[in-house]
């Protein structure tokens, strides 16, 4: 940590070419010695970085930025909030500490926080930084979370754990045995500390791999941000035998939706079908993650268009976590037919349907965007169909 980055004529420089090209940075002078062009350009990116993900951390002045990838990888303040809304207590272990935006928030839910980094030099900007936060609840830590854990006589209410994947970890499907720390091996330490386990993991991770590998799996939280799934959020609960609960939830500036389901329901519920009624409704990602799609049918009483065709139906408009349309028409899934309609621009989505988005762009000459919605699907009637849509919005009373 070069605190001279920290001097006013260094910050200036920062603030002043937040939106200048790098590569071209790169190739011109620091406005003085105590620091290289290279580590007040790598300050920019990450800052840059940060001003939709990290504001709080944005706008305080002289924070101290780590690398790059230390941003990418850390959770988003809008993430980090909803997690501290499932803990509570006197103390909780981050075993991962890494840049601390989750401790940030846990420290506001619970009274005592450790943050630990095995990252010696992340671990001293962190500990920087929540001074100038003004955090004072929270206690860094330079050291392995394993082996501190393990030191530790007493134990903690909650154990936060985010572990990464392997570097030599190869291909998209991975398992937590294949992260570090690998939270299967160290599940018996844990639980003598704690009888609550919060572990955060990459929505690449599959559901039903992760239970198998885990024990006393109460909660699985599925967490999207603006429409894009960001993160499974697992709650272990030390001795817990009963259902699982899938909690999903789309963060969006507007309106937060949620959809909760039991796992073990899931597999008994069965949909309902039918052909397209009046309005369309696409689950938002973290639904369609989480395997919802019998309890989505049940719950709100709509009609699926096919068993593995996730759009639902019906003929009066429901207040539906996703996007909901109106149909404005049906037509059999051909050139002709849809040339006849005189679409030359839509946004196009497909489910359970042969031809890709790009596919079908080409062959009906459709440019993207506007405000007419196409969704090429399979109906119950196995007919592949084009469905035209416009958008509305459904507000509570």
């Amino acid at each position: 940590m070069n605190v001279a980055i920290l001097n006013t004529e260094n910050q200036e420089f920062i603030d002043a070419h937040l939106e200048s090209d790098s590569t071209k940075l790169l190739f011109g002078k620091a406005p003085h010695t105590s620091a290289s062009i290279k580590e007040l350009v790598a300050q920019i990116e990450a800052k840059k970085r940060s001003k939709t993900k990290l504001p709080s951390w944005f706008k305080t002045p002289l924070i101290y930025y780590p690398n790059k990838l230390n941003i990418e990888q850390t959770s988003s303040e809008d993430t980090a909030q909803y997690k501290a809304s499932l803990v509570s207590g006197e103390s909780l272990l981050d075993i991962t500490g890494g840049f601390g935006v989750d401790c940030y928030y846990f420290a506001k839910t619970v009274q005592r926080v450790i943050h630990c980094e095995i990252n010696n030099s992340l671990s001293e900007i962190v500990t920087y930084n929540f001074k100038q936060l003004q955090v004072t609840n929270i206690q860094t830590i330079s050291e392995d979370g394993i082996g501190f854990l393990k030191s530790q006589k007493t134990g903690f209410d909650w154990i936060y754990i985010d572990p990464s994947r392997r570097h030599d970890s190869k291909g998209k499907v991975f398992f937590l045995k294949d992260c570090l720390p690998s939270v299967p091996d160290h599940l018996d330490d844990l639980f003598k500390h704690t009888n609550n386990l919060l572990i955060k993991t990459a929505p690449l991770l599959d559901i039903s791999s992760g239970i198998q590998e885990l024990k006393a799996v109460k909660e699985i939280h599925v967490v999207g941000l603006n429409n894009e799934v960001k993160e499974l959020l697992w709650i272990l609960e030390n001795g817990y035998e009963g259902s699982i609960a899938i909690k999903t939830i789309n963060l969006n500036k507007n309106q937060n939706q949620t959809f909760n389901f039991q796992l073990n329901q899931e597999t008994l519920a069965q949909a309902t079908y039918s052909l397209p009624k009046q309005y369309l409704y696409e689950p938002n990602p973290a639904i369609l993650k989480s395997g919802a799609f019998n309890s989505v049918s049940n719950q709100l009483q709509l009609d699926k268009l096919h068993q593995h065709t996730h759009l639902y139906t019906s003929n009066d408009l429901v207040d539906f976590p996703g996007r909901s349309f109106e149909i404005v028409g049906i037509v059999p899934y051909n050139k002709k037919a849809v040339k006849k309609l005189g679409i030359t621009q839509a946004n196009i989505t497909t489910r359970n349907f042969p031809d890709a988005v790009a596919t079908i762009r080409k062959k009906l000459k459709i440019a993207d965007g506007g405000d007419t919605y196409l969704f090429f699907a399979t109906n119950m009637q196995e007919e592949r169909i084009g469905i035209i849509c416009k958008k509305v919005e459904y507000l509570k009373a």
